[in-house]
């Protein structure tokens, strides 16, 4: 689904497209430096071009559910003030129904443990901005 997506509105637009009900997954990160880093990995960090990322919350939400980007953040600041990106995939319903929260929480943890393990490739990144977000090798 991550084709022409230049935005969260693309995305959710996206998502209310698809031919089955989507749930969209979110799992919200922050980027830190690891205590065991390197000089060389504490200037890139300070740079905004390195750390490691760790999962703080996670939130599941049908396209139907969603505001705008401003709306999903004020949200998550309610259960987390301060994030750097979160990471979206969308989860596919059977025979015109959506998946259920309870559905979507095997896969919520999935994603956490692949976020955890640098595995990132699967999911869209967003910003504090709503805007998609380029990772590269740190």
């Amino acid at each position: 689904m991550s084709m022409g997506i230049s935005s969260f509105d693309d995305l959710v637009r996206a998502a209310q497209l698809q031919t089955e009900p989507q749930r969209l997954l979110f799992v919200f990160t922050q980027v830190a430096l690891p205590q065991d880093c390197t000089p060389e990995q504490r200037v890139a960090f300070e740079a905004e071009r390195g750390g490691t990322l760790t999962p703080l919350i996670c939130l599941d939400k049908t396209p139907e559910e969603l505001g705008d980007f401003s709306e999903l953040l004020k949200e998550s600041r309610q259960f987390i003030l301060e994030w750097t990106i979160v990471f979206v995939a969308a989860l596919s319903g059977k025979n015109g129904y959506p998946p259920t929260s309870e559905e979507a929480e095997v896969p919520l943890n999935r994603m956490v443990e692949s976020i955890k393990a640098g595995a990132v490739g699967a999911f869209i990144p967003f910003d504090t901005h709503g805007q998609p977000v380029l990772l590269g090798p740190s």
